[in-house]
């Protein structure tokens, strides 16, 4: 088993416990960040997401089976109130615990179900190089995400596209697309921008990242833009924990060049991954 393999067999074996992340990244032998990121990346959620609606899931079987007493159920699901619990079902679920309980079925719900490896890795990766990258001002259009929300990427991409190469001080003709800012739920920051002199005169509702100078492995990605998801669960589930390197709290970024074309997804790209000297 791969470390994304293990973090995946511990959740479902182990969801219904009291689990935190460096729980779960000393089963993988990886770093918080790392085990963060990865699984975000994998299961389209954050851990404290997919455990939560891992519980809630089973709290729903056991209501549509006729569970005599609620209350039960969200102590087995690890809720101390019948009223929080009833708040996090009815988010997750978008019906109340009696209301599943009295139709008897959960085919109306959206269940999270177990995790199951059914994306390949590629076998045949290109071994990435390792470049020192100089500091450089990035200004684009920025979006918060989370793991759920982040199919909203390609549509900031398109938002931004009229904007390259009409940006006053634009450095070169080269578009970044970079996260950063992210946290332990994998919440984070993504702009889709370019390089920029300084940021004196670019639009007041730009995003402004400074990004220091930080040693990078550099991934490149050859293919249609649309199978990047494979090659970026490769990078981080598979090629990065069987390095040896060590990631770098700093911005991680895609980077596309004058060959890529953004219209029809062609050319390719490159994946910086920053790390440790």
């Amino acid at each position: 088993m791969n470390s994304v393999e293990k973090a995946i067999w511990y959740v479902e074996g182990h969801f219904a416990e009291e689990i935190t992340l460096d729980d779960i990244a000393d089963v993988a032998g990886l770093s918080r960040f790392h085990m963060s990121r990865a699984f975000g990346i994998f299961a389209g959620r954050s851990v404290s997401s997919h455990i939560r609606g891992r519980r809630l899931t089973e709290a729903a079987k056991s209501l549509c089976e006729g569970a005599p007493d609620i209350l039960s159920v969200a102590l087995d699901a690890g809720y101390s109130s019948h009223e929080a619990f009833t708040r996090a079902f009815r988010d997750q679920f978008g019906l109340t615990p009696e209301q599943v309980r009295a139709q008897r079925h959960t085919r109306n719900i959206p269940l999270v179900e177990p995790m199951k490896m059914d994306e390949k890795f590629i076998t045949d990766i290109e071994e990435p190089r390792i470049a020192n990258g100089k500091p450089m001002l990035v200004a684009g259009i920025g979006e918060r995400y989370t793991c759920q929300t982040s199919s909203g990427i390609p549509a900031q991409w398109q938002r931004f596209n009229p904007y390259f190469g009409h940006i006053t001080g634009q450095i070169g003709n080269v578009a970044y697309g970079v996260c950063c800012n992210s946290d332990d739920a994998q919440n984070f920051d993504y702009i889709a921008g370019t390089e920029v002199a300084d940021f004196s005169d670019i639009p007041q509702e730009f995003a402004r990242l400074r990004i220091p100078a930080q040693t990078y492995l550099v991934f490149s990605h050859r293919d249609h833009i649309s199978t990047i998801r494979s090659t970026i669960m490769t990078i981080w589930g598979k090629w990065l924990p069987e390095s040896g390197h060590a990631l770098a709290d700093a911005p991680n970024f895609e980077r596309y060049g004058p060959e890529f074309d953004p219209r029809t997804g062609n050319g390719g790209m490159e994946i910086w991954i920053p790390i440790k000297a």
